[in-house]
């Protein structure tokens, strides 16, 4: 009996995940058709879109459109989110660690850096409606009238995220912006981008509105011009440009004005990272007079 030829199987072919961005509570793939793929220790990380200057535009729009609803929101309402953000990113933990080992940190960093931000988003989410009571003031004046100074948000803000640290830079630096009321685009980490995404799904089940966070993956170089010449964008946040760059990006945001924050923080360090200060960066104090109604003996108005 003649024995049966034994065929080996062939060799299985890795498919790389394509991982799309986040825009106004979607995730589209960017106009562009463009993708790259990082490489961590000679391996791959995916098909990562190549945002282009339309899709900078796309996500402002989306932005601009969530900011009025989102400033709106009852702080308390603005802490309960940011509240469940935190609870999102605690049941997803073990996802966030293996992706950060995949992205080249070890275990024990990995899990330090997981969670420090979801102690951030606590921390964060506890000052939702308490920054107003520590910056707001009633100021003398000399004249009949009451003065009030409060803090209004900036309104559309530009994150350029830390290219060291793939989470916890992205989401402490987040959280401050949306505690004030504002909605943010963020051009994530180029290097190590797996975690601002995997952040995003988090955001999108977490009742956060879709527009207030935006997110954005490539090249920094080729999308921090096009985010700083917005003329609908209030402010940027940069997070560690060198000098040559921060110099170059203020330029191009003085067409409107636009405020640019150099984010010189170390994260880790919850004496830096921790304060209503980096939420009040991102507001404008608004003063608002009004007269006081002169009462007369009969006791009515005059």
């Amino acid at each position: 009996m003649a024995k049966s030829k034994t065929t080996s199987s062939p060799a299985s072919v890795e498919i790389l995940k394509t991982y799309k961005m986040y825009i106004g509570g979607n995730f589209p793939r960017t106009e562009s058709g463009r993708f790259y793929s990082p490489e961590v220790k000679g391996k791959s990380l995916g098909n990562i879109c190549l945002a282009s200057r339309k899709d900078v535009r796309n996500a402002i729009v989306a932005a601009r459109a969530a900011q009025a609803g989102w400033a709106s929101r009852t702080a308390y309402n603005r802490s309960q989110i940011l509240y469940r953000i935190a609870e999102m990113l605690q049941g997803r933990q073990e996802q966030f660690v293996s992706e950060l080992q995949t992205q080249g940190l070890s275990e024990k960093e990995a899990r330090a850096e997981v969670q420090l931000t979801i102690d951030r988003m606590i921390y964060y989410s506890g000052w939702c409606d308490k920054f107003q009571q520590l910056f707001s003031s009633v100021n003398p004046v000399a004249s009949s009238h009451f003065n009030f100074s409060v803090l209004e948000p900036t309104g559309v803000v530009v994150l350029l995220a830390s290219q060291t640290s793939p989470l916890l830079a992205l989401a402490n630096a987040v959280a401050p912006i949306i505690a004030g009321g504002n909605t943010c685009v963020v051009i994530a980490n180029e290097t190590q981008p797996l975690s601002a995404i995997t952040f995003c799904e988090v955001l999108q089940t977490s009742d956060l509105p879709g527009g207030v966070v935006n997110v954005l993956t490539g090249k920094l170089d080729e999308l921090m011009g096009h985010a700083a010449k917005h003329l609908d964008v209030n402010a940027i946040a940069a997070d560690h440009i060198g000098k040559t760059d921060l110099a170059s990006l203020r330029e191009d945001a003085s067409g409107n004005l636009k405020r640019v924050a150099d984010l010189r923080i170390d994260w880790k360090n919850a004496d830096q990272a921790e304060s209503p200060y980096l939420i009040e960066k991102f507001c404008e104090v608004k003063t608002t007079w009004h007269p006081i109604e002169q009462i007369s003996a009969s006791g009515s108005g005059y």
